[in-house]
């Protein structure tokens, strides 16, 4: 383990701070590449033009058409967070947009059945919806067979994604559907090829108000006020950890005020109750930690049905009801989670005679669940850092993986030499550089396991495969304080705009297990005695120890003290 610091460029933070900045955020701002106050503008008018964003315009005349011939509209959904709340977006604001209700449908994937994306199954699946017009959130840019199919149908087909095209015979191909919205194929010039899903379908919506807008449907001042979304596009782009650029940090931030000041669906209400916290003082940590999860845990365990209906629903009753069914949904999960987990740790002992990793993970269960790799493999990986690859066996007899990655090591990218070295052992594969997955025979398992740790060979040296930490350094005394982690909680932090973690060397006064699987610490740290905790950790610490943690509020009856959350020792 190494604990590294970030650099602070002093005259960013300088003019941070003569521009009225807190004097520790203009540091924290400036070492995540923040250079001036017009940066952290998070105000609507600041948001990149919908007109920019590649098919949108084609898109919103379409839509517009659609809903003026009454055209039956059928939104084929996605599994996860992104996909739920991209569905939801789409449903109340076409709605919003002048959607007669009884014209708007949905059908959602079951993971285990259908698989990802506009298959032809799924075509099948929404023909019973009986649609005219077939409208894709979270997938259907590497759909080539299910928008054929559709097609075939007589179905016109949008896709709006954030993925990556297929690619067949090393090159990019994308489906022949009417029209295609996502940042990331070849003809988008959109400032943030970032957006999540429901970020793609938001600024979908804002495309078709201004094309209503220029249609004489509504003045602007009378026009709909999509921003009443903005709750759920702030939880979908966090919870799919998309990069938080500047485009996305806005998107995140105008989410967080709505919802502090109360105004968000009635579900998002009810999961917030259901997890135990405040809407209040909303983070993107919430969205990360709390709500999201309990979302997804419908997808990976149960129906999404669940997830979509409980942001859907305007009863506050029925959301609340839902929400209860998802946190019990979520406990459950991390319950197979944990005993994947304790089965992985197993095997990986007997993979490493010598507490030495190989430089990639590879592991199979015949009991594992398919709807939990993912996360396993997140935690493997973290664990050992190391590109983690865990499966499980599918309904239909074949293993189905899920991989994530290290930085330096592309995820679907190995998977591409794996098969071309390896012809006919991957049925199907797909990702990008740190998620991945795939799917095999199960009696190719072991040929599987051993190309992908020899490609790892190849592409890892030791000094990709050591752990580093970055943090912001060491925190002076005078910022621990209550009023200093609030000011930072609410702040927009996530995936590349990483929320602060301090370093400093401390002295263990007193260390000891709470909880049976948390450490309790009290440490001597810049000539004063403060409360630590390490959450999962029971091994002891040596007496002197660089900590890299983060700050968290302890409150207990009615006081609040500022507690620090170690994340790694050095």
């Amino acid at each position: 383990m190494k604990i590294t610091s970030r650099d602070i460029p002093p005259r960013a933070a300088w003019a941070l701070e003569q521009a009225g900045v807190h004097p520790l955020l203009a540091r924290l701002f400036a070492a995540r590449g923040i250079a001036s106050s017009d940066d952290l503008d998070d105000s609507l008018a600041r948001l990149l033009p919908p007109d920019t964003l590649h098919g949108a315009d084609d898109a919103a005349r379409f839509l517009a058409d659609a809903i003026a011939a009454g055209k039956r509209i059928c939104v084929v959904a996605d599994y996860d967070c992104d996909g739920a709340t991209a569905c939801a977006v789409a449903l109340r604001g076409l709605a919003l947009l002048g959607a007669r209700p009884e014209h708007l449908s949905y059908v959602v994937p079951d993971r285990a059945v259908h698989g990802y994306g506009l298959s032809p199954a799924v075509v099948e699946l929404a023909m019973g919806r009986q649609p005219d017009v077939l409208l894709t959130v979270d997938n259907g840019i590497a759909s080539l067979q299910g928008v054929q199919h559709a097609r075939a149908l007589g179905l016109e087909v949008v896709i709006t994604d954030h993925h990556l095209p297929a690619v067949v015979d090393d090159r990019l191909v994308l489906p022949e559907a009417t029209v295609i919205v996502n940042p990331n194929q070849p003809a988008c010039g959109f400032g943030s090829k970032c957006l999540a899903g429901v970020g793609v379908m938001f600024y979908v919506l804002l495309a078709v108000r201004a094309e209503l807008r220029r249609r004489g449907a509504f003045s602007p001042q009378e026009q709909p006020r999509l921003d009443t979304l903005l709750d759920l596009v702030a939880l979908g782009t966090v919870a799919d950890v998309v990069k938080l650029d500047a485009n996305n940090r806005r998107l995140v931030a105008q989410g967080l005020k709505r919802i502090r000041a109360g105004r968000m669906q009635p579900g998002v209400a009810a999961l917030f109750a259901a997890a135990k916290r405040e809407p209040a003082r909303a983070s993107s940590f919430d969205f990360g930690f709390a709500l999201g999860p309990r979302i997804n845990a419908a997808g990976r365990l149960a129906d999404m049905t669940l997830g979509i209906e409980c942001l859907l629903t305007d009863d506050p009753q029925r959301a609340a009801e839902l929400a209860q069914t998802l946190d019990g949904i979520n406990r459950e999960r991390r319950d197979v989670e944990a005993g994947m987990r304790e089965q992985a740790e197993a095997m990986l002992e007997m993979l490493m005679p010598e507490d030495e990793p190989p430089p990639a993970l590879a592991i199979f269960d015949p009991d594992f669940h398919e709807g939990v790799v993912g996360i396993v493999a997140s935690r493997l990986k973290d664990k050992l850092h190391r590109p983690t690859f865990v499966f499980a066996l599918g309904q239909d007899g074949l293993l189905k993986g899920s991989g994530r990655s290290i930085p330096g090591f592309h995820l679907r990218d190995a998977l591409d030499l794996v098969s071309k070295r390896h012809p006919g052992v991957l049925k199907k594969f797909g990702g990008h550089a740190m998620a991945a997955g795939c799917t095999l025979e199960e009696e190719d398992f072991e040929l599987f396991e051993q190309a992908f740790q020899q490609v790892a060979h190849e592409w890892l040296d030791p000094a990709l495969l050591a752990r580093t930490v970055t943090t912001d350094g060491p925190l002076e005394p005078r910022w621990f304080a209550p009023e200093v982690v609030q000011a930072i909680e609410r702040e927009v932090w996530g995936q590349s705009f990483e929320a602060p973690v301090f370093s400093d060397e401390v002295e263990i006064v007193s260390q000891r297990i709470v909880g049976e699987r948390h450490l309790k610490l009290t440490v001597r740290c810049g000539g004063a005695v403060r409360e630590a905790i390490w959450f999962g950790r029971s091994e002891p610490v040596p007496e002197r120890s660089v900590l890299a943690y983060r700050l968290s509020l302890d409150e207990f009856n009615g006081a609040q003290r500022v507690q620090m959350v170690v994340e790694a020792l050095a």
